[in-house]
């Protein structure tokens, strides 16, 4: 090995030390903590020696935004292969939920500390020429456009609109999960399944045209839930 390849080894190995020791004070201590001489101490480097590898604090929180986003993906991915839409959408976001309420300070880095980290990762990984930013958002728009191309949906129906809707749903729940002791009050698989019934309904279209009593909300929310609806199998 040269000594140049050595030197880039060294660097690349001590980088990895600094979010190592980052990533365990987040966990720990949550992100408030995090601080430049407090990473040099837990490596036991002197705090000049970070600013050779990360301009700031601010540098090291949009590498783990980076790294905690790339997780919440690899927990979806399991059920982007669902080939029913409906029930797709249904089991991203019960794993999104899940994401958030077992990795709490992670969650809380990527979507509830300063935007601009989140940001500042997605144009980095667009520069490097991945969809990275655009994966999960695509992962949800692409089960509503399937669910328009086989007619159980509105062709009028934005499917953008509706992925945003139903994040800013489960977004919702995990927050106040995260954040208010007190919620939720039910248990949180009640939640979550009140959240899903009020998107995409328990009953079949022709069961609430008999009734009279269809009880998907209008808007893209009753679309989405008579389209839903039609093969969601009943919760016992």
């Amino acid at each position: 090995m040269g000594i140049v390849e050595r030197k880039s080894r060294e660097k690349q190995a001590l980088r990895e030390r600094i979010l190592d020791a980052s990533r365990r004070i987040v966990m720990r201590d949550g992100f408030g903590a995090l601080s430049m001489r407090k990473i040099a101490d837990a490596i036991e480097y002197s705090p000049a020696t970070l600013y050779l590898h990360f301009q700031n604090r601010d540098e090291i929180a949009r590498a783990l935004c980076t790294e905690g986003y790339a997780q919440l993906l690899a927990s979806l991915a399991p059920h982007s292969s669902i080939a029913d839409p409906a029930e797709r959408l249904e089991a991203l976001w019960r794993a999104y939920v899940a994401f958030g309420v077992e990795h709490p300070e992670t969650y809380r880095l990527i979507f509830m500390e300063d935007p601009t980290y989140l940001g500042a990762a997605f144009a980095s990984a667009a520069q490097a020429g991945e969809d990275t930013g655009d994966a999960a958002f695509r992962l949800v728009a692409d089960a509503f456009d399937q669910l328009k191309m086989q007619g159980r949906l509105p062709a009028s129906t934005n499917s953008e609109v509706c992925t945003e809707a139903l994040w800013a749903t489960m977004h919702g729940i995990v927050a106040l999960r995260l954040t208010c002791p007190v919620f939720p009050r039910a248990p949180l698989d009640a939640v979550v399944n009140a959240a899903l019934d009020a998107w995409f309904g328990t009953q079949t279209p022709a069961a609430a045209a008999d009734s009279g009593k269809a009880r998907a909300p209008a808007g893209a929310a009753g679309d989405a839930g008579h389209a839903a609806a039609q093969t969601r199998p009943a919760r016992t």
